[in-house]
């Protein structure tokens, strides 16, 4: 076989409430979810695995744009496949039906579950208790927003036993239930630890981040749109889960100042200078810009 190796565990699923879809994988493989995860908006996800063909990723979310169900699709892809034996995919599309496919030559421990809305497969993993924890970890996670789920599902398979050779890399993708009109709108969350020694603490630490800056987007519109009260409502949301970062420190105190609160605005700003002198002269330039609406004279004060 020529294809690159990615023995692994994934999980393709689909929010029930929201209809967004997902695409969670762990590997020791390097950069795993560049040619396992698959989405798009609106139609459906593909994780593609074990001897990878990444064809099936493309190929099989054009099937189901056209309007094939998973299982067609992945019927479909699997007879002109010469190497379906060793392959291990899984389709779910937007109506949250499921097609997995696990073959005879993929290595043990190997096994899929598919139901409504989410599809589970791992090979080469340590033991055959990996696929019952994922199922077992999505079912009992409903409540929790979809990338959080599937972050439970991976962390369920690794604590299970994982891959027999141990972890190096993990992606995690979720696209939106509707088609979008631009390509950079396809992924609502997109992320890949590709080398890491716990690329599933990391991806947790990255998905923590991604939703910290979820508020900063929110805010930096409420900005565009003079709208201060919502912007410090969600760059304080941001801050919040990142507190360490500078960024949402400075956006806040931004957004206080704007606000008439200079008194609130001040410590955060000098704490802000002080670790790094930089923002100081960057406060100086958001006036010209209309993003920084404070007089001349406080403006002075703050950076002088």
């Amino acid at each position: 076989m020529k294809d690159p190796f990615a023995h692994t565990y994934s999980i393709v699923a689909r929010d029930a409430k929201t209809g967004e879809m997902a695409v969670g994988v762990q590997s020791h493989w390097f950069s795993v979810g560049s040619i396992v995860s698959w989405g798009k908006a609106g139609v459906g996800v593909v994780a593609t695995q074990s001897f990878v063909n990444p064809a099936y990723g493309p190929n099989g979310l054009k099937l189901m744009e056209q309007g094939l169900a998973p299982a067609e699709a992945l019927t479909i892809l699997l007879a002109l496949d010469e190497g379906k034996a060793y392959r291990q995919v899984a389709f779910l599309n937007a109506n949250g039906e499921t097609a997995v496919h696990t073959g005879e030559k993929c290595v043990e421990a190997a096994g899929d579950f598919a139901a409504e809305n989410f599809s589970v497969q791992a090979n080469m993993m340590l033991n055959d208790k990996v696929v019952p924890a994922m199922k077992k970890a999505f079912l009992e996670h409903e409540n929790l927003p979809l990338a959080e789920r599937v972050l439970k599902v991976l962390q369920a398979a690794e604590a299970a036993g994982g891959d027999i050779r141990g972890k190096q890399s993990a992606a995690l993708i979720v696209v939106g239930a509707e088609e979008v009109e631009h390509p950079w709108e396809e992924k609502k969350i997109d992320l890949r630890v590709d080398d890491h020694a716990e690329p599933l603490v990391e991806l947790e630490r990255l998905l923590k981040v991604a939703r910290a800056y979820e508020f900063m987007n929110r805010g930096d519109l409420a900005m565009e749109a003079a709208n201060v009260e919502k912007a410090l409502e969600e760059y304080g949301g941001a801050m919040e889960l990142f507190p360490e970062n500078l960024e949402m420190k400075y956006w806040t105190a931004v957004a206080l100042a704007n606000s008439g609160r200079m008194d609130e605005a001040k410590p955060l700003f000098e704490a802000i200078f002080k670790a790094d002198p930089n923002w100081k002269e960057m406060t100086r330039r958001l006036p010209a810009s209309g993003l920084l609406n404070i007089s001349k004279k406080e403006l002075e004060e703050l950076t002088k």
